[in-house]
C-alpha cells in the first residue's frame, strides 16, 4: 500500500539527534562535579552534528512537554575543541544570558534569536564575541537585550550573579554603549521589534555591506541613512512602519531589491495611502524585484484596470494583462505577492505565482505559510478564514493546510489567539470528511499539538476546541502513545467540580473512551493518577444538584470500565464511598436505567474481587441487589448485572452469609426465577473482553444457581454473537470447564442442557466459522 502524503519517516540524523537528547547521560555525557553535565572527553563534534543538536534541543523544549531540559545544556558547547556550532536558532523567554555566554568562543556564522525576552544587555557583549564569523543576526523580538538588568552596565564581569533569570528582563536603564562596529561580514540583520529608544540609525551606521535588513514595528526618526545601502541591499522589510513620500523615495532608489516588505498589520491603523504613483514607481525603477507585500495598505480605486478593460480568459499570471494597472509594468511576473488585508487579493489577473489575500483557499494558506513566524497577528486571522473554509465549505489541500496550522501552533505555543483559531480550525481538518487523506504520522503530529494547548491554557475556549479535536480520533488507539498524557490533562479539567459543563461533558465522554477496551496496566496507572475519585467527585456534585445527565452517566460507565478486572481499581471505588453514591443514586434516580445498568456494571467488577465481596455482603446491600432481579431496565441488563454479582457473593457459600435476613436460599430462588425469565436469544449492549470471571463459577457445586448465571450468560452470547464469542470461548478452555458441568451430580439439568447447547454450538462455528448471527452486536464499549 502506498504511503499517505505526510506520512515520510524521519531522517536516521533526526532520530538518533532526539534518541541522544533524550538520553545524554548515556550517549555523550556524564554527570560531572555538583551534579553539573559534562560532554565525554572522548568525543568531537563537528558543526552539523552540534547545530543539529542544539536547534532540534530548542524544539523539543518548546513542542514536547514531556521533554525535560538540562540546566547546564549550553555549557556542553563551550569549548569549540569538541564541539563546534555554525548555526543556532533560540527562540523564547527560556534563552538566557548564560546561556549565550557558554557558547561565545564558538565561531557562529548565523546567530537567530527571537522573542527571547529574558536576554539583557549583557548578552550585546556576547554578541561582540561572533562579530568576526557573524554573517546572519536576528533578534527579532528581543527588545529588552538593549536595556540593563538591575542597572549593571555593558562591561560586566562574566561571573556576574544571574538576577531574575527565570523571568523576562525588565526594561531598565537603556544600553547606549553597543553598536555593530567591528561585524564587518554581517549581511543579514533582523532587528524587528527594536524599542522606539534605541537609535536605529546610530546602531546601524557601521555595517557597510548589508544585502538584507529587517525593520519590523521599529520607529524610524529619518530615512536617509537606508541610502548607504543601495547598491548593496537585496532584502528590506519594513512591515509595521509609517511610510512617507520621503521613505518612498528613499527605498525606489535602493535599486538592488529582490524583496521589498512594506506591509501593515491592518489598513485600520494605516495613515498612508498607497497610490497609483508609488506601486508604478516601484514596478518601474525596482527592476530586480521578485517579491513585493504591500498587505494592510489602502489601495485607491485607480490601482485597478475597470473591468470593461481587463483580459478575457482564464485568470493569468502575465504582467502585461494585469489587473493591477501599476504592476503592468513589471518586466517578469513576480515570485510572491502580499496582498493580504487589501482589495486587490479579489481581482482576476494578478503577476504573480504565489499570493497572500483572502480571496481563496489558496491566498489564505500562502498567508499563513508567509507571515506564521514574525507575524502571529496575521497568521491567526488567515488561520480564522481557514477555519471558515473548512467548516463550510471544502478544504482541497489538506495536507499543507494541516501542516501549516500544526507549525503554527507549534512556533506560537504561547499565543492564546493562535491557539485559539489553531484549534478550532484542527477541529474540522481532522473531522471524518478529511480522515482517509491523513498519515498517522499526521494525526500524530496534531494530537501533540492539541496536548500542547491543553496544558498551557485553562482558558474555556482552547480547552473545549482541543477536547473536540481528540474527539475526532480512534479512541484509545489513536491516542495510545500518548496514553498517560491526556488521561492526566482530562482529569485535570474535571478537578474544578463547577467546570464549563459543556467541557465537563466532552472530558468525561473522552476519559470513558480512553479506559474502555485497554490492558489492564493502562487502567491501574489511570487509576493511580486519581481517575476514580475524580469521576466519584463528579458524581457527588451531580447528586448535589439533582441532575442525571451525560456527565453523570458517562462518570459510572468510566468507572464500570476501569475497574474491569482491575482489583486496586475496584478497592479505590469503595474506599471512596462509591457504595453510598451507588445507593443514593439508585434512589434519586429511581427511573434512569441506564444509570442502573451502567452501575450494576461496575458491581459486578467489584464482585469478582474475592478479598473484596465481603464489604457487599450486607443486608442493605443484598436486599437491593436481589430487588434488582426484578428490574425490567434496558431489557434484561440490569437484572443480568445484579445476578451477576450475587452469583459471585453466592459462590463463597454458606458459610460467609452471617446475615439472617435475607436469607441466601431465599435469594438464590429469586435468582432462578429472574434467570427463567430472561430471553435467551436477547440482544446485548455488553462488550466482553475475557470469559474467566464467568468460567471460575462453572465447575462446582457450592451455589448451582451461580453455575446457572455462568452457563445462561455463555449461551446466550455464542448464540447471539458466534463469531465473536465462540473462538473466545474455546480460546480460554471453556469447552473442557463444561464438560465438568455435566459430570457434576450437583448440575442442574437444566444447565446441563445449556452447557450441551453452548458446545453444538462452538462446534458448529468450528465447522463454518462463516456463519454469522442475525442481529449485530452492540458493542458500548463497556465490560460487565
Amino acid at each position: 500500500m502506498a504511503a499517505k502524503a505526510g506520512d515520510d519517516p524521519d531522517s536516521l540524523m533526526t532520530l538518533a539527534t532526539v534518541f541522544c537528547l533524550r538520553n545524554l547521560r548515556k550517549t555523550m555525557c556524564y554527570q560531572g562535579f555538583r551534579s553539573k553535565l559534562s560532554l565525554r572527553s572522548d568525543i568531537f563534534l563537528p558543526s552539523e552534528i552540534c547545530d543539529k543538536l542544539v536547534n532540534t534541543y530548542m524544539e523539543l523544549v518548546h513542542t514536547d512537554n514531556s521533554f525535560e531540559p538540562e540546566e547546564s545544556f549550553f555549557q556542553l558547547f563551550s569549548d569549540p575543541r569538541s564541539t563546534r556550532l555554525t548555526r543556532v536558532q533560540l527562540r523564547e523567554d527560556f534563552v538566557r544570558d548564560r546561556d549565550l555566554e557558554a557558547i561565545q568562543k564558538q565561531d557562529l556564522i548565523e546567530l537567530h534569536l527571537t522573542y527571547c525576552n529574558s536576554l539583557s544587555s549583557r548578552s550585546l557583549k556576547t554578541l561582540s564575541c561572533f562579530r568576526e564569523t557573524l554573517v546572519s543576526l536576528c533578534l527579532f523580538g528581543c527588545s529588552h537585550i538593549f536595556y540593563r538588568k538591575g542597572g549593571a552596565p555593558l562591561a560586566c564581569n562574566e561571573d556576574t550573579e544571574d538576577e531574575d533569570e527565570d523571568g523576562p528582563a525588565s526594561r531598565q536603564a537603556l544600553e547606549t554603549d553597543f553598536n555593530f562596529q567591528g561585524f564587518n561580514r554581517l549581511r543579514l540583520l533582523n532587528l524587528g521589534g527594536l524599542p522606539d529608544e534605541v537609535d536605529a540609525e546610530g546602531l546601524l551606521r557601521p555595517l557597510k555591506a548589508l544585502t538584507s535588513l529587517d525593520l519590523s514595528n521599529v520607529q524610524l526618526l529619518g530615512t536617509a541613512f537606508l541610502s548607504q545601502w543601495k547598491d548593496r541591499l537585496a532584502s528590506l522589510v519594513l512591515y509595521n512602519v509609517d511610510l512617507s513620500e520621503e521613505l518612498v523615495s528613499t527605498v525606489v532608489e535602493i535599486t538592488h531589491l529582490r524583496h521589498l516588505d512594506v506591509s501593515r498589520e491592518s489598513r485600520r491603523t494605516s495613515k498612508f495611502k498607497m497610490t497609483r504613483k508609488i506601486l508604478t514607481a516601484v514596478a518601474q525603477r525596482l527592476l530586480h524585484l521578485v517579491s513585493l507585500d504591500v498587505s494592510g495598505h489602502i489601495l485607491l480605486d485607480n490601482c485597478t484596470v475597470p473591468h470593461f478593460e481587463e483580459a478575457l480568459g482564464r485568470p493569468s499570471t502575465e504582467p502585461c494583462k494585469s489587473s493591477i494597472s501599476p504592476l503592468q509594468e513589471l518586466k517578469r511576473p513576480l515570485q510572491f505577492l502580499g496582498l493580504y488585508d487589501t482589495t486587490l487579493c479579489n481581482v482576476t489577473h494578478i503577476p504573480a505565482y504565489k499570493v497572500t489575500g483572502s480571496k481563496n483557499e489558496e491566498q489564505v494558506l500562502n498567508a499563513i505559510e508567509a507571515y506564521t513566524e514574525f507575524r502571529p497577528e496575521l497568521a491567526h486571522r488567515a488561520i480564522n478564514q481557514l477555519f471558515d473554509i473548512a467548516r463550510i465549505q471544502h478544504c482541497s489541500q489538506l495536507l499543507r493546510a494541516l501542516q501549516l496550522v500544526i507549525a503554527a501552533l507549534k512556533c506560537h505555543k504561547y499565543d492564546k489567539s493562535i491557539q485559539v483559531t489553531g484549534s478550532a480550525a484542527l477541529f474540522y481538518l481532522t473531522n471524518t470528511d478529511y480522515r482517509s487523506d491523513q498519515s498517522v504520522r499526521l494525526r500524530r503530529d496534531v494530537i501533540q499539538v492539541v496536548l500542547n494547548g491543553m496544558e498551557q491554557y485553562q482558558e474555556v475556549t482552547v480547552q473545549r476546541n482541543c477536547c473536540l479535536t481528540l474527539c475526532n480520533f480512534s479512541i484509545p488507539e489513536e491516542l495510545e502513545f500518548q496514553y498517560s498524557r491526556v488521561n492526566q490533562l482530562l482529569l485535570k479539567i474535571l478537578e474544578p467540580t463547577r467546570q464549563d459543563e459543556s467541557i465537563q461533558r466532552i472530558a468525561v465522554h473522552l476519559c470513558n473512551a480512553l479506559v474502555c477496551q485497554v490492558d489492564n496496566h493502562h487502567k491501574e496507572a489511570v487509576g493511580k493518577m486519581g481517575f476514580v475519585k475524580t469521576m466519584l467527585n463528579l458524581i457527588q456534585k451531580k447528586l448535589q444538584d439533582r441532575m442525571c445527565d451525560q456527565v453523570m452517566e458517562f462518570s459510572w460507565s468510566a468507572l464500570w470500565n476501569i475497574t474491569d478486572e482491575t482489583p486496586d481499581n475496584c478497592q479505590m471505588f469503595l474506599n471512596c464511598r462509591g457504595m453510598s453514591l451507588f445507593l443514593e443514586c439508585l434512589q434519586e434516580f429511581a427511573d434512569k436505567q441506564e444509570l442502573h445498568r451502567n452501575m450494576l456494571g461496575l458491581l459486578g467488577n467489584v464482585a469478582e474481587v474475592k478479598a473484596l465481596r465481603p464489604q457487599l455482603l450486607t443486608p442493605q446491600f443484598i436486599s437491593v441487589f436481589s430487588n434488582l432481579l426484578d428490574s425490567k431496565a434496558d431489557g434484561i441488563e440490569v437484572s443480568y448485572n445484579a445476578c451477576g454479582v450475587l452469583s459471585h457473593i453466592v459462590f463463597d457459600g454458606p458459610d460467609v452469609w452471617a446475615m439472617e435476613e435475607p436469607l441466601r436460599d431465599a435469594v438464590m430462588d429469586k435468582m432462578w426465577d429472574a434467570i427463567q425469565s430472561w430471553d435467551v436469544s436477547s440482544r446485548r449492549n455488553i462488550n466482553y473482553r475475557s470469559f474467566e470471571p464467568i468460567l471460575r463459577l462453572l465447575p462446582q457445586s457450592i451455589a448451582p444457581v451461580s453455575q446457572h448465571w455462568a452457563t445462561w450468560a455463555l449461551f446466550n452470547l455464542v448464540s447471539v454473537y458466534p463469531s465473536k464469542y465462540c473462538p473466545l470461548l474455546i480460546k480460554e478452555g471453556g469447552i473442557s470447564l463444561l464438560e465438568k458441568v455435566l459430570e457434576l451430580e450437583s448440575s442442574h439439568p437444566e444447565t446441563k442442557d445449556m452447557a450441551s447447547k453452548v458446545m453444538e454450538q462452538c462446534e458448529t462455528f468450528k465447522e463454518d466459522p462463516m456463519e454469522t448471527s442475525q442481529g449485530q452486536e452492540v458493542n458500548s464499549g463497556q465490560r460487565g
